[in-house]
């Protein structure tokens, strides 16, 4: 009965999902009968032409023809474009949608997808998200119940003790590698997955000089990934900093560098690699940027979720603390500028999320700061549409305005080419053929509530331990979480037996020598953890258990400002007990709550917290809801 279950679970986990390839066709009504024709227009093209006066046609979610010589077709709605330019969608290709920019508020991530679309970046790669959340997100985008731009998720990859795996996150979301057997391991089971849209290997350990540098990925072993990625016909990004790890990274066969040299300038060896192995080179300045105070152009005030907005308001200083030193920044734009000279071919990307760096805006940004380090207007939206979409592999599909791609495009009241700040001056977005209705984008992106998102009433069964690997009944991943840092404190766990037909989840954990230590095993409720759970069929949840002192079960929710735990003590000793958790006897912040928005749980979650130095173990059975 418990496998019957678990098959159950699984296929109503798979009918709520929609393919992948699903993200490059939103759902919509049907297409109009009449194309459209915008007339008169320049046309910036994406490929680094010069631009022409012209015609593009849109017919359906795709370009049919565009040139100075096109004629409307019969019928076509006609969008008069003397004075505007016509640009491809945007890309940036580096975003952490689920990280807010405030540097303290959790992301509203449906939000952060809106600003995107509405600053007109149709393309984003998704760098910082968990494996398991990525079909949930595709699936929303392609059904329309968020809107946003097309999405590339990438899987990510560290060395032990390197960048990228110190913030206690799940094993699983940043996956460390020392050997090229571990690369091929680890590449294996990204493939067994959700499958990535790219692969993220962070290479560089360099802190800036202002912390202890963390490991740095040898080249062996990038090298190892980077082959295993290709045959999967997936494009390589990497962390890179150092003019010496970028040598690395371009002889190992990496497609982008993220970010820029800070340590110092450029060298001809590394110009001759970057170009021989035909790299883009994403500098990320927007993300280095010397910030004195919070930026206050029109469209950023347009874009921005107000509590990120009163954050800013409320600590004007914040983003002084966060800015870089001169002499770094002053060896980024002095990179860019002879990188751009040499030939180099570059790509835009900005680290959006991190503080400071937000959503949708600052893929703008990025491209004034690359025209500040000496690359043309043209050369800047160049790198941002055509460059970009080859660095993705996506380059046949869109990227550039020609007879075939799709249809995402950006109409500007102004000359953006000319003066790269008109890329401000939106007129009207295309998406897929149809005119973005940005006032109402906006208007959801301003609202105080938090965009909306189905919630999903889970099965009465969590897990019962009777499925092969991490996959509980319910159809989602155990992960496990822990406090931060490369010193955290570390869980192992497994199905043990409880009797010879009869599973358990077994938990081995040791603490980090911190205050407060503690490791958590986190059931997700729907899509990974990023979709709102209903618990309101539900009075509590039971649970078998034996263990050797005192835990917690806690419940994640998302709420209006912040994501909220709620959680339980219990005890368990050598001897199997039941143990009932009443959801009307929640805690947070060690005070008995009353309420709680009991329709958007996120995830279940074990903590277990000991001394410094001390070891725990607990075994579980039979995760129940209770009606």
């Amino acid at each position: 009965m418990k496998r019957l279950a678990l098959l159950v679970a699984l296929l109503l986990g798979a009918l709520t999902l929609s393919p992948r390839a699903a993200q490059d066709t939103p759902r919509s009504a049907d297409p109009p009968t009449a194309p459209i024709a915008i007339v008169g227009a320049t046309i910036v093209d994406g490929t680094g032409a010069a631009p022409y006066v012209g015609t593009v046609v849109l017919r359906g979610d795709r370009i049919a023809d565009a040139g100075p010589a096109v004629q409307p077709p019969a019928g076509a709605t006609i969008v008069k474009g003397d004075g505007l330019t016509l640009i491809p969608g945007l890309f940036d290709l580096h975003t952490h949608v689920q990280v807010s920019a405030s540097g303290q508020l959790p992301a509203d991530w449906p939000k952060s997808l809106m600003a995107y679309l509405y600053a007109g970046v149709t393309s984003i790669a998704e760098l910082g998200s968990h494996q398991e959340q990525f079909d949930a997100v595709r699936a929303l985008l392609a059904d329309g119940t968020v809107q946003g731009p097309r999405v590339a998720f990438a899987a990510r990859f560290s060395s032990p003790a390197g960048h990228g795996a110190e913030s206690g996150r799940p094993d699983t979301h940043t996956r460390e590698v020392l050997t090229p057997r571990d690369a091929n391991d680890g590449m294996a089971a990204v493939l067994a997955g959700p499958k990535p849209d790219l692969i993220k290997v962070f290479t560089d350990g360099w802190r800036y000089g202002t912390a202890p540098d963390m490991s740095s990925m040898q080249e062996e072993t990038l090298a190892a990934l980077i082959v295993q990625a290709h045959a999967a016909n997936l494009p390589v990004i990497t962390h890179t900093v150092t003019v010496a790890r970028a040598k690395i990274a371009a002889r190992a066969g990496a497609d982008i560098i993220g970010h820029g040299m800070n340590d110092g300038d450029v060298d001809a060896e590394l110009i001759d690699l970057l170009k021989t192995h035909k790299m883009t080179y994403v500098p990320t300045l927007s993300v280095y940027e010397p910030k004195g105070g919070r930026p206050t152009t029109p469209l950023l005030s347009e874009v921005l979720d107000p509590a990120i907005l009163e954050a800013f308001n409320e600590s004007p200083a914040r983003t002084a603390a966060v800015a870089p030193p001169t002499r770094r920044w002053l060896a980024l734009m002095r990179n860019t500028s002879l990188l751009r000279q040499a030939g180099v071919t570059f790509g835009a990307g900005t680290d959006n999320g991190m503080p400071s760096t937000f959503h949708g805006w600052n893929t703008l940004r990025e491209l004034t700061l690359l025209v500040q380090g000496g690359l043309t207007p043209l050369e800047a939206i160049t790198a941002a549409t055509g460059n970009s979409a080859r660095a993705l592999r996506v380059d046949k599909d869109r990227g550039t305005i020609a007879a075939g791609r799709l249809a995402d495009l950006v109409l500007i009241d102004g000359r953006p080419h000319e003066r790269i700040a008109d890329l401000e001056r939106i007129r009207t977005v295309y998406f897929a053929g149809r005119a973005v209705d940005r006032a109402k984008l906006r208007a959801r992106i301003t609202s105080p509530e938090l965009a909306p998102l189905p919630a999903r009433t889970p099965p009465v069964l969590l897990d019962d331990f009777e499925g092969a690997g991490d996959r509980a009944s319910n159809g989602q991943l155990w992960v496990n979480y822990s406090d931060s840092g490369h010193d955290r404190s570390r869980a192992i766990w497994t199905h043990g037996l409880r009797t010879a037909k009869n599973h358990t989840l077994s938990i081995q954990s040791r603490m980090a020598h911190k205050d407060r230590p503690y490791t958590q095993l986190v059931l997700p409720l729907a899509g990974g953890g990023l979709l709102p759970a209903d618990l309101r069929p539900f009075s509590g949840v039971t649970f078998d258990a034996r263990g050797d002192g005192a835990y917690r079960f806690v419940i994640w929710t998302r709420s209006a400002r912040e994501y909220v735990s709620y959680y339980a003590p219990f005890s368990a000793g050598a001897s199997w007990s039941t143990i009932t958790i009443d959801f009307a006897s929640l805690m947070k912040d060690d005070a008995r709550v009353s309420t709680w928005k009991r329709d958007a749980a996120t995830a279940v979650v074990f903590e277990t917290s000991r001394g410094p130095g001390d070891t725990a173990w607990l075994e579980i059975d039979n995760l129940t809801l209770r009606k």
